[in-house]
């Protein structure tokens, strides 16, 4: 199986760790090494801006 290429940029999942906190796990561990629920939360804040500003732009 291919690696499948990442959909959010690096810059915008390190913003998106940083404000949900758990930055320091992904510093020191790696993508790798953060929970699947911090995973999951990653996700969940990424549609909740996009959603924002497909209303903005509408």
């Amino acid at each position: 199986m291919g690696r499948r290429r990442g959909i959010m940029s690096e810059k915008f999942k390190v913003e998106l760790a940083k404000e949900l906190g758990f930055y320091d796990t992904v510093q020191k561990e790696g993508w790798g090494g953060i929970r699947a629920k911090d995973a999951g939360n990653m996700v969940k804040r990424a549609i909740e801006i996009a959603e924002k500003n497909l209303a903005q732009n509408k």
